[in-house]
């Protein structure tokens, strides 16, 4: 009787069972050791997850709750619905506030990024000193508080050295701080002045990442520096440009502390600013429910703003390959 042989079971080669097992072990001691890292990473971002709760995320929320509210810190809040935002939208206080705050905005912006960009651009250019950059960035180690009460001292009508200057050069004495016209373009100077180096350097920061070979080519060309200015600049320092200008519209939209120490919103309403006014309803009138459906509605202007700005600007995209 034959008995048919059966063919034996396949094994893998020696070399290639030991590989397959080292394999297998470097990939364990990995997931270990991205376990690790995973709980490492967890605990240094309790501590700003912690913080971003308590002081971020749970007063935007019962900020919104308090919007649908009338609620004085006196007597418990009572759900009134929509009427807050009503009040808000016939309120003709609330509209000159924000006008106020758009001229503001304007202006500060407009003059800041011009600056900080001249800047930037005489830094990448001509010197790249850290001692100039510390200097340039000098006045925004200052607190608004503080700039606003030296500008205050400097402008003042009667005894400010700004005026005394003014006047001994033979001219008028310029009421800045005490005059409808002058009021609002002074404090968007003054936080010019405070926040120009710190946007500078930003931006200085984008144009060290554009490559030097590109100007060194444009030159071989025959290119001007004004020529390379908008055609290797500008396209190139665009995504960071976009994200710097979303970061100072959304500070600019959130000016006080300076008209709180210089004007106090005056004269005659003229430096009103939003956030001074929501101050106002809220600490000096007690009106926390209508204070929060201001502050509602200037979030959402901000995140109309931020979104259409990113859109126009194209911030996520880059001409730098």
């Amino acid at each position: 009787m034959t008995i048919a042989s059966s063919s034996p079971p396949s094994r893998l080669p020696l070399g290639d069972a030991a590989g397959a097992g080292t394999k297998s072990r470097t990939q364990r001691a990995r997931s270990r050791d991205n376990q690790g890292d995973g709980r490492l990473a967890a605990v240094f971002l309790a501590p700003a997850l912690l913080g971003f709760l308590v002081f971020l995320l749970w007063p935007t929320l019962r900020g919104v709750y308090l919007s649908f509210t009338d609620f004085n810190l006196l007597t418990p809040e009572k759900w009134v619905g929509l009427d807050n935002y009503a009040r808000m939208v016939n309120d003709p206080i609330f509209w000159d506030s924000l006008r106020v705050t758009v001229e503001y905005v304007v202006l500060n912006i407009g003059v800041q990024t011009v600056a900080a960009l001249a800047i930037a651009v005489l830094l990448q250019r001509l010197t790249q000193s850290a001692v100039l950059r510390g200097v340039v960035l000098t006045p925004y180690l200052m607190s608004n508080v503080v700039a606003g009460i030296v500008w205050l001292w400097i402008l003042d009508t009667q005894l400010g050295i700004g005026n005394e200057i003014i006047s001994g050069l033979g001219f008028d004495r310029i009421p800045f701080l005490a005059d409808e016209t002058w009021a609002i373009p002074t404090i968007a100077l003054i936080n010019v002045w405070r926040h120009v180096g710190y946007t500078a350097l930003l931006l200085f920061a984008g144009l060290m990442a554009i490559p030097n070979d590109m100007y060194e080519a444009a030159k071989v060309d025959g290119a001007s520096e004004w020529r390379m200015f908008w055609r290797i600049t500008m396209p190139l320092l665009r995504p960071v440009l976009a994200v710097v200008l979303i970061m100072t519209v959304i500070g600019s939209f959130q000016v006080f502390d300076t008209v709180a120490v210089t004007t106090s919103g005056g004269p005659a309403d003229a430096t009103n600013v939003l956030q001074f006014y929501i101050y106002g309803a809220a600490f000096g009138r007690f009106q926390f429910g209508y204070a929060s459906a201001m502050s509602v509605a200037l979030l959402v202007v901000l995140s109309a703003i931020t979104v259409l700005q990113y859109r126009l600007t194209r911030a996520g995209q880059t001409d730098l390959g």
